[in-house]
C-alpha cells in the first residue's frame, strides 16, 4: 500500500496535473484537499487537452474513485460546468466522484468582493485570480460561511439575508461597487442543490474504509508551497494551507495514513502575480535578462496560466525555494517537468543562495521586502543543444542536463524520482534518482 501526497513546491504551475494523471492508473483512489476553481490543472492525452480546476485529475481513468474534501472550496457554477464538460467528453464523471458535505460554497458576493478588493489597491493588488478564494475562505474562519450541508437547514434564508447586509455594505459604502442581489445568490443554491447535493458522501469514512482495505490513495494539492497563507511569500499567497499537512487536515485523514509526499517542481521558475521573485528573468512588462533565457523560457514553456490565461513571471531554478518545500513538506522525491524548455540555453544558472545586504541567507526571509531585495547566488552550468523533448529513457539526456539534475538533487537534499520531458503521458523518466 502507498498513500501518497503530490504538490507543487515552487508558486503552483509545476505541471501537478500531468503528474497526478500518470499516478492515477496505481491508485484506487484520488482526493483533492484544498483550493478552489483558482487552481488549473492541465491534462494533455495525445491531442485532447483538458483543464480542471475542482475535479481531482484522475478523474480521466477507469475505475478510480475522485473525491473533492472539506478543504476544498465550491464554486456551484464552475464545478457544473466542468461536470458539463467531462459528461459531454463521455466520462462518467457523476459515477465517478464524491464531493464532502462539508465544502464551503464560493458565491456570487465572494467574486464580487474579490474583484471589488484588488480593483481597490491598485498599484498594491496581490494579484488574486478574481475567483473569490479569499473572501470564501475567509467566511469559512469567521464561521458565517454556507457548506453544501447547510442547503437544506431551516435556519438558511435567515442567515443569508443577515450575510447579505454586511456584504452588500462592504460592497457599496467602502469599495463603491455594485450591490449582489439575493436572487443571484438564490441561483447558484439552486444549482448546488440541484447537481452537487447528489454527490455528497462523507470522505473521512470513505478513506478510512479505503486505508482499512489497502487501497492506494494519492492526496493532490493545488497551487504550490510558496503560496501557502503560512509558509509562502505573504502576503503574497492564496488562502488556504498549501503544504502536505493540508492534506490530513482537507480530507480527515491522519499523519500515519502518509506514506510519501512527492514534491512537483519546474526544471526553472515561474510565477504568476505580484510578489517577490528572487530569480525573475522576464515577465510580460518587459523585464527581460540581456541574453534572452527568460523570454525563451516563457515562450518555449508556453507560460499562461491554466486557470486565468494571464502570462507567467519566468526565472532560473531557486534551489533556496525548493530546499524551503523540501522541508516544510517532508518531501520523499521530486518530480522535475519541463525540462526540455531549457533546450537550446548555452548556459543555465541555478540559485543555491540569497545576499541581503552583504550576508548570505541560510533559508527562505518571512518579510517580503527582505525577500524582494535578496540577490540571487547563481552557479552558472553548461547549457546543451541536444532536443531532449519526449525522452523516455534517462541514460539518453544529453551530458550538460545530467549535470543540472545532479547539481538539483545535491542543493535541495532530495532525491528526483520523475523527470517529465513534455506534455503527454509518455513524456516521463522514472528513477529512483538521478545520480543512480
Amino acid at each position: 500500500m502507498t498513500n501518497t501526497v503530490a504538490i507543487g513546491i515552487q508558486w503552483g504551475d509545476e505541471g501537478k496535473g500531468k503528474i497526478v494523471d500518470l499516478l492515477a492508473p496505481k491508485m484506487d483512489v484520488v482526493a483533492r484537499f484544498q483550493g478552489g476553481p483558482n487552481a488549473g490543472h492541465t491534462l494533455v492525452i495525445g491531442e485532447q487537452k483538458t483543464v480542471l480546476n475542482h475535479i481531482p485529475s484522475g478523474i480521466l481513468h477507469d475505475n478510480i474513485l475522485s473525491l473533492i474534501g472539506n478543504g476544498t472550496v465550491v464554486d456551484p457554477f464552475r464545478l457544473v460546468e466542468e461536470l458539463d464538460m467531462l459528461l459531454e467528453a463521455g466520462i462518467p464523471v457523476e459515477q465517478r466522484l464524491k464531493i464532502s458535505d462539508r465544502c464551503q460554497l464560493i458565491l456570487p458576493y465572494h467574486r464580487a468582493l474579490d474583484a471589488a478588493r484588488e480593483a481597490a489597491k491598485g498599484k498594491g493588488k496581490i494579484g488574486t485570480t478574481g475567483r473569490g478564494i479569499g473572501p470564501c475562505y475567509e467566511d469559512k474562519t469567521a464561521r458565517r460561511g454556507i457548506r453544501l450541508v447547510d442547503l437544506n437547514a431551516s435556519n438558511l434564508d435567515e442567515r443569508l439575508d443577515e450575510h447579505l447586509k454586511y456584504v452588500n455594505f462592504m460592497l457599496v459604502e467602502f469599495l463603491g461597487a455594485k450591490a449582489v442581489s439575493k436572487a443571484e445568490v438564490m441561483v447558484a443554491l439552486d444549482l448546488a442543490r440541484e447537481r452537487l447535493l447528489p454527490l455528497v458522501a462523507d470522505i473521512p469514512l470513505i478513506l478510512h474504509q479505503h486505508i482499512q482495505a489497502g487501497s492506494n490513495i494519492l492526496y493532490e494539492g493545488a497551487q504550490g508551497s510558496m503560496l501557502d497563507v503560512d509558509h509562502g511569500t505573504y502576503p503574497f499567497v492564496t488562502s488556504s494551507n498549501t503544504v502536505a499537512g493540508a492534506a490530513l487536515a482537507g480530507l480527515g485523514v491522519g499523519p500515519k495514513d502518509v506514506d510519501e509526499v512527492l514534491g512537483i517542481c519546474k526544471a526553472y521558475t515561474t510565477r504568476v502575480g505580484a510578489g517577490p521573485f528572487p530569480t525573475e528573468l522576464y515577465n510580460a512588462d518587459g523585464m527581460c535578462d540581456a541574453k534572452n533565457a527568460g523570454k525563451h523560457m516563457a515562450e518555449k514553456g508556453q507560460e499562461f496560466g491554466a486557470t486565468t490565461g494571464r502570462p507567467r513571471r519566468t526565472g532560473w531554478f531557486d534551489a533556496m525555494v525548493v530546499q524551503h518545500a523540501v522541508r516544510i513538506n517532508g518531501v520523499t522525491g521530486l518530480a522535475i517537468t519541463k525540462l526540455d524548455v531549457l533546450d537550446g540555453l548555452e548556459e543555465v544558472k541555478l540559485c543555491v543562495g540569497y545576499s541581503y545586504q552583504g550576508e548570505r541567507l541560510l533559508s527562505i526571509p518571512a518579510d517580503c521586502a527582505v525577500l524582494d531585495a535578496c540577490e540571487p547566488i547563481y552557479e552558472t552550468l553548461q547549457g546543451w543543444s541536444e532536443n531532449t523533448f519526449g525522452l523516455t529513457d534517462i541514460t539518453q539526456l544529453p551530458a550538460a542536463a545530467s549535470v543540472l539534475l545532479q547539481r538539483i538533487e545535491e542543493v535541495c537534499g532530495c532525491n528526483i524520482t520523475m523527470l517529465s520531458t513534455g506534455p503527454d503521458r509518455e513524456h516521463i523518466c522514472h528513477l529512483s534518482s538521478i545520480n543512480t
